[in-house]
């Protein structure tokens, strides 16, 4: 470092807690068709002045706390009964109540709202040059350690101060798009990639066109279930075709939604004890588009694999499958955009170090070379990267964390050369942030973390999570940091 003053890191006047009123609706379905049978039993049983009085109590309590809280229910109702397989007709109350003992509220915030990411939002009209709108995507946290992605908006104003908008009562989740469409050649490639493509599989996609449905794929599997007998390898393969469609889908949230109001939660096996530390970042295309990017990292309970997203608008979204060889690690983060043709992320393929992987298709990433291993005392544990590379003129700006003694997490920076990345032009000797004592206490103790900064009037805006619990924003200037990653 010489003589270089010290970098002067501030930490704002900014902090955002879990609020643990912001709820969703869920499926509530007991063990055992049995024990759903009986429930719809016992509503059937029940007169009608009773069906309607005992459901007038329910909107009573609930209906304030959700935006359409009879959707739920009746989606609740349709899923429950094809769980028993009854068909039948109902008065709309009664349909009604049923769908209500299968609804239960889900805290999103209960345990945490931590590791964000920003970018600059989609819409930037109506407001001085100096100014600057922006998305936050945070990590909730809820009963189970369930984590889901959540979203925020607001200003930055000339001097840096940021000004988050009013966030409404209501949260809702999406249900995936059952128009999707699979392209038979991608799909086809990454079940040879798994080791799962067979003479099973092949004897499926004869039956299906380039382009098809999971309701088609889930048609034409049920067909060959009955067709092929009792055996598992057969059903082993079957099943593995659906995991990978049901992998892959789009979600659509209303017009009329506030980007507070939309929630990522959970939907597929892949995913179903989180979606963890969404690394959002607007990439610029080729021809100039702009789209939004992010990875994140499908927990099943048992596994980590690495998803990706794509959306233009934070209104729709397509959730992808990340295909290759070292498409298998947390912590992935794509450039802004191509260099020399490639996509570029940066992960951490072997558990300790930062890679780069570039590649010709963002779906599929076979290529990984090490960038950089721990060497700071800070970071002896295990070093990582705090979401996407930020382009400026003298190189690209990652962001990092590194794991100490103690198991503490702090964040430093590197700067990788602009036209070949896999050159580090520097890094900080010392830690950028180190956790500040009334950091320190949290759901996981002394750790700072980012998913994703930006540059706004010459100054790199930070937004990081305390200990896993709540998130708090930091501010440095870009030159001075510069200056000290210069080597």
């Amino acid at each position: 470092m010489g003589d270089k003053p010290p970098l002067a890191v501030q930490r704002q006047r900014f902090r955002l807690d879990a609020d643990p009123t912001r709820v969703i609706n869920r499926l509530f379905i007991p063990d055992g068709q049995g024990r759903t049978q009986a429930v719809f039993d016992r509503v059937l049983a029940l007169p009608s002045d009773e069906v309607n009085s005992v459901l007038a109590r329910v909107m009573d309590d609930f209906a304030p706390r959700h935006k359409n809280i009879t959707a739920d229910f009746s989606a609740h109702f349709e899923d429950a009964a094809r769980q028993i397989h009854w068909s039948g007709h109902l008065s709309p109350p009664r349909r009604q109540l049923i769908g209500a003992y299968f609804t239960c509220e889900y805290s999103l915030e209960s345990v945490a709202l931590f590791n964000p990411s920003i970018v600059p939002h989609p819409d930037q009209s109506g407001l001085p040059d100096d100014a600057c709108r922006f998305v936050m995507s945070l990590r909730a946290c809820g009963e189970g350690h369930i984590s889901s992605i959540e979203f925020r908006s607001g200003v930055i104003d000339a001097r840096n101060a940021i000004t988050l908008d009013p966030v409404t009562r209501f949260a809702a989740t999406s249900k995936p798009a059952a128009e999707k469409r699979y392209e038979k050649h991608p799909f086809v490639l990454k079940m040879n990639e798994m080791g799962a493509f067979n003479p099973v599989v092949e004897w499926v996609l004869r039956d299906l066109g380039d382009f098809f449905k999971l309701e088609d794929l889930e048609r034409v599997v049920a067909q060959h279930r009955d067709d092929r007998g009792d055996h598992t390898y057969v059903h082993q393969s079957l099943d593995t075709m659906l995991w990978l469609a049901r992998s892959n889908y789009h979600l659509t949230f209303p017009q009329d939604s506030d980007l507070s109001e939309r929630v990522i939660y959970p939907v597929t096996e892949n995913e179903s004890r989180g979606i963890e530390d969404a690394r959002f970042v607007r990439f610029v295309n080729d021809d100039g588009t702009v789209e939004y990017f992010a990875t994140y990292s499908a927990y099943n309970g048992v596994r980590v694999l690495p998803q990706f997203i794509e959306t233009p608008d934070f209104r729709h979204f397509k959730i992808i499958t990340l295909n290759g060889r070292y498409a298998k690690h947390k912590g992935v983060a794509i450039f802004p955009r191509k260099i020399d043709g490639y996509y570029m992320m940066v992960s951490r393929v072997d558990g300790e170090s930062i890679y780069l992987m570039p590649s010709d298709n963002r779906h599929f990433w076979n290529q990984a070379e090490k960038l950089q291993p721990p060497t700071r005392s800070w970071e002896f544990m295990r070093m990582g990267n705090c979401g996407s590379p930020v382009e400026t003129d003298e190189g690209w700006l990652l962001l990092t964390h590194g794991i100490g003694p103690m198991r503490q997490y702090c964040m430093g920076a590197m700067l990788l050369d602009l036209h070949d990345p896999s050159k580090v032009i520097g890094q900080l000797d010392v830690p950028l942030l180190v956790p500040h004592a009334d950091e320190r206490d949290g759901y996981v103790p002394n750790v700072v973390y980012s998913c994703g900064a930006m540059i706004h009037n010459q100054t790199l805006i930070i937004p990081y999570a305390m200990s896993d619990s709540a998130v708090g924003l930091a501010t440095v200037p870009l030159q001075d940091l510069l200056t000290h990653l210069a080597a």
